[in-house]
């Protein structure tokens, strides 16, 4: 049974930062793609960030020289380091697993490929 457990969200400050946990188990985190997406309140969740080890880190322009995806293999956890954050990051994240297929990259950041999801974790950006 695959399970993802995200943690790590909270109230912080514009300008501030969190780092967001995705700890799986049932799945080895680097055998698939492990993606993050959020969700604001009366919009479609949007892909974030994404990383495999077919192609390594990747980014959604909007949140590229702020956040930093990395995963560490002995605690099969995939890491969301947010820094300068804005209110419009204000949402629900979630991470998510997908196999690597030939065609998952094309659509890594839809929700589509992904199987798996965790039950979200609120980050909420406001003075």
């Amino acid at each position: 049974q695959v399970k993802l457990v995200e943690s790590g969200g909270g109230l912080v400050q514009p300008g501030g930062s969190l780092r967001l946990s995705c700890a799986a188990s049932g799945v080895i985190v680097e055998n698939v793609a492990i993606g993050w997406f959020r969700q604001a309140p009366g919009k479609e969740r949007e892909g974030v960030s994404c990383i495999s080890t077919d192609e390594g880190p990747s980014y959604a322009n909007f949140v590229k020289d702020r956040f930093t995806i990395s995963r560490d293999n002995t605690k099969n956890t995939v890491f969301l380091q947010m820094n300068s954050l804005k209110p419009e990051d204000t949402a629900v994240y979630y991470c998510a697993a997908g196999r690597q297929t030939p065609d998952f990259y094309s659509y890594k950041y839809e929700t589509g490929p992904y199987e798996y999801w965790g039950q979200g974790t609120q980050v909420t950006v406001s003075s």
